[in-house]
C-alpha cells in the first residue's frame, strides 16, 4: 500500500511521550481518537482541524462542531474495525457502513503543479480529508492488506499497527520502545543462564 500522506504521531504510555508510526494515517486517526488507551486529542473543531493539517497541509481553515462529531464517530468506527481485523474478529457491520458512508464522500483530489489554470478549489475541506483517510481505511481493510494489521509483540503492550514492511515481518509497535525492550530480556536471560559444561 502506497502512502501519500506522512503517518506518526506523538502517544503517551505508561507516562511517556514517545512516537508511534502506525503505518497508516487512518490508524494514526484512530488512536487520535482515544484509540487503546491513547488519550483522546481531538476533542475541539480547533484541535481536529491541526491534526488534519499536519497530514493535508491543503486544508481549509476551520471545522464546524457537526464535522467534528462526524470525525469522531469514523474514529470509533475505524477503532473497531481496525480491533477486529487485528484479532481475527468478525467485524462489525454498522461500523462498515460508516466507513463506506464516508469513503463514498469527494476526497482531496491529485493535482499537477506547472499549469497555469486552476481547476475546482484550492483547498480541501475537513470533510475531503475525513474522505481520504476513510478511502486509506477501505484499503486497509480489504483483503490484500488486512493480514498486515497487527497487534504489536510484547506482552504488555496492545498497539496495532500495519506492517508496511517489503519483508512483511514487522513484530513492534516500535523497535525503539518494544523491540528494545524484547532485546534487552533476552539478552539478561542469556546472561543468566548458566554455561553448560
Amino acid at each position: 500500500m502506497q502512502h501519500t500522506v506522512a503517518t506518526g504521531q506523538l502517544i503517551s504510555r505508561d507516562g511517556q511521550d514517545w512516537w508511534f508510526d502506525a503505518g497508516s494515517v487512518a490508524i494514526d486517526f484512530a488512536y487520535a481518537g482515544g484509540f487503546g488507551r491513547a488519550p483522546e486529542s481531538l476533542t475541539t473543531p480547533t484541535a481536529l482541524v491541526g491534526w488534519l493539517w499536519t497530514r493535508f497541509p491543503a486544508l481549509e481553515g476551520t471545522a464546524t462542531d457537526r464535522e467534528l462529531v462526524d470525525a469522531q464517530a469514523l474514529q470509533r468506527a475505524l477503532a473497531r474495525l481496525i480491533i477486529a481485523t487485528a484479532t481475527d474478529q468478525p467485524r462489525p457491520p454498522e461500523d462498515v457502513d460508516v466507513i463506506n458512508l464516508f469513503a463514498a464522500t469527494p476526497d482531496i483530489p491529485p493535482v499537477l503543479a506547472g499549469g497555469t489554470r486552476q481547476a475546482g478549489r484550492t483547498k480541501a475541506r475537513v470533510g475531503q480529508a475525513l474522505s481520504a483517510i476513510t478511502r486509506e481505511a477501505v484499503t486497509l481493510l480489504g483483503p490484500a492488506n488486512a493480514d498486515r494489521i497487527r497487534t504489536c509483540a510484547a506482552s504488555d503492550c496492545d498497539l496495532i499497527f500495519y506492517d508496511d514492511s517489503r519483508s512483511n515481518n514487522r513484530r513492534w509497535c516500535s523497535m525503539q520502545r518494544c523491540g528494545n525492550r524484547a532485546k534487552v530480556r533476552a539478552h539478561r536471560a542469556g546472561q543468566r543462564q548458566p554455561a553448560s559444561r
